[in-house]
This record gives structure tokens, sequence and C-alpha cells, in this order.
């Protein structure tokens, strides 16, 4: 009866240290796998620094090659921006009845902004109107011997659609000339419709280089990891021989294409924030001569994370598939 006591206490006795080894094997293996990483990062920036020329020259063109695509997105949404303040212009003129005084003009100017697909009304007044042409035209001694004001009451109509949009535009132009106080209305849309039509051939126009661009600095990183793999195939054959991995033969590559996309990212954010800097002067004084406040916006911190996030991803895909490629092939004789 003893012994049968005891035997489950000896089992349990030798439970505790298989579950302390257990996790301590664990804690082990996560440690020297850290460990391995945190050499392989180091030894990748040392084998950067080694060749800082050839190496230099090839983050250079990624840079270039990053840096192309980003500022022609800066660019169009600048033109985008500046395009946005002249909303405005797609208003609807309506040229009520002479006989439609102030007071009715006001009303229906009211009832109209009340309506789903306009998004704002401006009344401007027939003596407003008058005495703003006097001033612009020079004819206000010929006007001032007129016995009563020639001009009707006008109403500004903003309305809420897409100046692409041709079928809802007409539907609500020909809604608004039906109505009885309105004589005519106006509406001239085409330029901003041009201008709509050029921005989406530019955006896909970037589209397409940007695409261009990233497989360019795929190639040119996978073809540098393909000759730093050459350059040190012996190194790999001797490696694989005492029994390294592929995972931790190709960390050091891996990290090497991270330093890549890394300063290439830094080059490219370098070369844009010197073009705006040289391009905001000249812009703020054209911008002057039109009495605007305008002002070149800039990467800003959430496209800066973003162009250095693409350098890294392009680096660290382009050196996975070199990796992957070549170093198969490597077997130790």
């Amino acid at each position: 009866m003893i012994g049968a006591k005891m035997r489950p206490a000896n089992r349990k006795k030798n439970s505790r240290p298989t579950k302390s080894a257990s996790k301590s094997e664990i804690k082990r293996r996560f440690d020297m796998w850290l460990l391995q990483h945190a050499q392989a990062f180091i030894f990748s920036l040392g084998q950067y620094i080694k060749f800082p020329v050839s190496n230099l020259l090839t983050t250079a063109v990624i840079g270039i090659s990053l840096a192309l695509p980003a500022s022609f997105y800066l660019l169009l949404d600048n033109v985008r921006y500046v395009s946005s303040s002249w909303d405005g212009s797609l208003q609807i003129t309506l040229f009520l009845q002479t006989d439609v005084d102030e007071t009715e003009a006001s009303k229906l100017a009211t009832s109209l902004s009340g309506k789903n697909t306009i998004d704002e009304t401006i009344l401007i007044k027939r003596a407003d109107a008058l005495s703003e042409y006097q001033k612009i035209s020079g004819f206000a001694e010929a006007l001032d011997t007129l016995d009563e004001n020639p001009l009707p009451n006008v109403i500004l109509v903003k309305p809420k659609l897409d100046g692409r949009n041709d079928t809802q535009t007409e539907d609500l132009i020909k809604e608004l000339e039906a109505m009885p106080e309105v004589d005519s209305a106006q509406f001239d849309s085409g330029w901003i419709k041009r201008l709509l039509y050029i921005l989406d051939i530019i955006n896909r126009l970037i589209i397409i280089l940007s695409t261009l661009l990233a497989v360019a600095v795929l190639l040119i990183i996978g073809n540098t990891i393909r000759l730093a793999i050459h350059n040190r195939r012996s190194e790999i054959e001797i490696t694989k021989l005492f029994g390294g991995t592929d995972s931790f033969i190709q960390r050091p590559f891996l990290y090497s294409g991270l330093w890549y996309g890394v300063f290439g990212g830094i080059i490219a954010w370098l070369l844009i924030t010197i073009s705006m800097q040289l391009l905001d002067g000249p812009v703020k004084q054209l911008a002057n001569l039109y009495s605007s406040d305008f002002e070149l916006i800039g990467l800003g911190l959430c496209n800066s994370l973003i162009l250095l996030g693409t350098g890294i991803a392009l680096g660290l895909v382009g050196s996975w598939i070199a990796v992957k490629r070549h170093l198969r092939a490597i077997e130790p004789i």
C-alpha cells in the first residue's frame, strides 16, 4: 500500500521539472531566434557600409524610382486641392422675369435651397447687379440716364451634382427653366468636365508609371541580391555543409533588401522635400498675382510613412524573390 501511494507521488514530482524544462526550452529557442535575427540585422548593415559607393548608387536609383511616382501623386493632390475651390463655378445662373420683384425672388431662392439636388442658392438683387455693372463697365454716367433698371433679379444655384453627370444636370436645368418666374438658365460646365477627365487620365498614367517603376525597383534589388549571393557562394556552400538551414542563410540577404528599401525611401523623401522647397517660393508669388493664399501641399507624416513603407516592402519582396530562387541552386559538393 505504501508503494502504491508512493508511485503517484513520484510521478507528480517528476512532472514538475518536465513542464519547467519545456518552458525554459521555448524561452531558449526564442532568445536564440532573436539573437540570430539581431546578428543578421547588424551584419547586413555592415555589409551595406562596407561597399558605400556601389550601394549608394544602387540606393540612389531606387530613391529616384520611388520619388517619381510619389512626386506625381503629390502634384495631382495639389491640382485637386486647387480645383476643389472651383466647385463654386459649377453653378446654374437663373435670370428671372423682369416683373418678378425682390420679395418674390427671395422666396423663390429660399424654396430652391430646400431641394435635395441643390446645395446653395444666392440671390443677386437687380439693384446690386446694376451697381456692380456700373463699377466694372465704365458706363456709369450712361446708365444713370436710364429711367429704370433693365437688369433682372438673378439667382445663383449651386447643385449637388457631379460635373460629369450630364443627365442629372440637364434634368435639373429643365426643371428650373420650367418655372414661371424663370426667364432663362445658363450652365457652362464644359471646362470643369474637361479638367476632371484630364485629372482622371493623369491619375491612371501615374498608376501605370508607379507599377512599372515598382517592377524596376524589384529587378534592381533582386539583381543586387543575386550578385551578393554569387559573391558569397563558397561561404554559403560551407554553411550548408555544416548544417546551416536556408532560413539561417537567407536572413542577412533579406535584411540587405530591407536596408536598400529604407535608404531608398529616405532618398526619395529628401528629393521630394527639396523639390517642394524650391517650388514653394515661385508658387506663392504666382498665387499672390491671383490674390490667392494657396500653398503647396507637402508629403506630411502619413504620406512620408507610406513612402518609406513602400520602399521597405519592395526591398523585402525583391530580396525574398532573389533569395528563394538562387539559394536553392547552391548545394555543397
